[in-house]
């Protein structure tokens, strides 16, 4: 059968950068093999899980233009996709397993099994679960059952099993010995499963051939593959990601920064951008190409490329990738993704912008070049929307403090107030003439112009911006500046 995989998070927060890789790399597999990709919420944490979780990890994941051939608001052939509407699927398959004798009541307490590990803390017993239980004649187990006597429900781990060995895709053959697994439970005191057990249930029920998750799930692999064995179903294949640690070496975490899909969002990134980037965590097209398209990954995508070694997560770099897909948007492109900025800035409407889209288009090639991040845009061209600009302190002391710079920026207020055309090029060729005529470096009278008009000696090329902003407002901008 075509590979199915699936990403299964849980609704208990926003969705990490960890989880989105993950989610990418399932996808990514999936659709590069002409597989099925199916998206499952685990949300048996009953205190954490809620919907408006749900609802942030489905946003996000659309946002990143990962979608679902199967999971929620899609449907499918193995509803339902959602952890606790699929009780009586695990309450059948452990009916089958006490059938085979797989699995067995244990009635041992709480203080009982606190006790017996104190001891094996002393290294006077086994470390795991002693299977006091196991040998409990099933009738008199039953008895104590429906006496209503407290127990779970544990894996019965043939005693002859060996060595279990996991193949893994990305990490190599890594073998756990069977006298280290413990009967271990499936099925708590109060009816509700183990992760070990529901997500091997989910994984069978919905055929899942490719098992692609983090490497801190890898300690559960051999229980969930005795619980395969156990159900007669076939076990996946499995690939374990590595971690991503933060620059310092750590695992990745909100004292680096952002680490959610969303904080990364409202940061000002663009989707393409962070699923390139989180694509290259431990992934690569071939070693040297760095910017990927959704096409390509999609298309190129293979699991026999993915390192085994922690990825670093680069603030810098992906700041750097996230200009280069701002500068490849076209116009149109640009001006649509910053008004939600210039709005929420205060600066702008949306009424506006669909008045005159033309207009904020040419303001496009002011920020193109400099803006990493979306959230650059606003600060950058407020002095576009505003009647006038206050002056930073550093800038005008840098830029106008200077007789020889008031002095040009005085002449240069009175040669453009003569203009009869205001355009770039008019603007750029009067302004390097008087420059000439004054006997001042040119990069002195525009500094000088520059903090003028916009406020700050950073900021948008001069004469396209002097352009937008029109001849009367730049002339009064410049003139009042003198009066600072």
């Amino acid at each position: 059968m075509s590979p199915r995989v699936r990403f299964a998070p849980s609704p208990t927060g926003a969705l990490h950068i960890g989880g989105a890789r993950t989610a990418i790399y399932n996808w990514a597999f999936a659709r590069a093999t002409e597989g099925t990709f199916v998206l499952r919420i685990d949300d048996t944490d009953a205190e954490r899980s809620t919907p408006e979780n749900t609802a942030q990890i489905l946003r996000s994941m659309r946002w990143l233009g990962i979608d679902w051939d199967e999971g929620p608001e899609v449907g499918g052939p193995h509803e339902p996709y959602f952890q606790t509407q699929r009780a009586g699927r695990y309450a059948a398959a452990l009916e089958r397993m006490k059938a085979s004798g797989t699995a067995y009541p244990c009635f041992c307490s709480a203080a009982e099994l606190e006790a017996k590990r104190e001891i094996a803390r002393a290294g006077e017993g086994p470390t795991g679960y002693d299977r006091t239980c196991r040998g409990i004649d099933p009738s008199v187990a039953a008895a104590r059952i429906a006496a209503g006597e407290p127990h779970v429900w544990r894996l019965a781990v043939p005693e002859d099993r060996g060595d279990i060995v996991v193949d893994d895709i990305v990490r190599g053959e890594t073998v756990f010995p069977a006298s280290a697994m413990d009967d271990f439970v499936l099925v708590r005191s109060d009816g509700t499963p183990t992760y070990n057990f529901a997500t091997v249930v989910d994984d069978a029920d919905m055929e899942i051939t490719h098992v692609i998750r983090g490497d801190d799930h890898l300690s559960n692999t051999p229980r969930q593959i005795l619980v395969f064995e156990a159900l007669g179903h076939a076990v996946p294949r499995f690939a374990h990601l590595s971690m991503i640690w933060g620059a310092d070496g750590k695992k990745l975490s909100k004292r680096h920064g952002a680490t959610s899909v969303e904080a990364f969002r409202e940061e000002g990134y663009l989707p393409e951008a962070i699923l390139n980037y989180v694509a290259l965590l431990g992934w690569s097209l071939d070693g040297e190409t760095t910017i990927i398209s959704r096409e390509t990954l999609a298309r190129e995508f293979s699991l026999d490329r993915i390192s085994k070694n922690p990825a670093i997560f680069d603030f810098e770099k992906l700041e750097w990738m996230n200009g280069v897909y701002i500068r490849d948007l076209s116009p149109a492109g640009l001006a649509e993704k910053m008004i939600p900025w210039l709005v929420e800035a205060g600066l702008t409407t949306t009424a506006d912008y669909e008045a005159r889209p033309a207009w904020y288009e040419s303001l496009v090639p002011l920020i193109a070049e400099r803006a990493k991040r979306l959230t650059d845009i606003a600060p950058a061209l407020a002095f576009l929307f505003t009647d006038g600009v206050t002056l930073d302190p550093a800038s005008a002391d840098k830029a106008l403090g200077s007789d020889a710079a008031r002095d040009s920026l005085a002449a240069a207020a009175d040669a453009l107030a003569g203009l009869g055309s205001w355009d770039h090029d008019t603007i750029e060729s009067t302004l390097r003439e008087l420059a000439v005529t004054l006997g001042v470096k040119p990069k002195v009278l525009f500094q000088a112009v520059r903090v003028a008009v916009t406020g700050s000696v950073v900021s948008p090329p001069l004469f396209e911006s002097l352009a937008l902003l029109g001849k009367e407002a730049s002339v009064a901008r410049m003139r009042a500046a003198l009066h600072a």
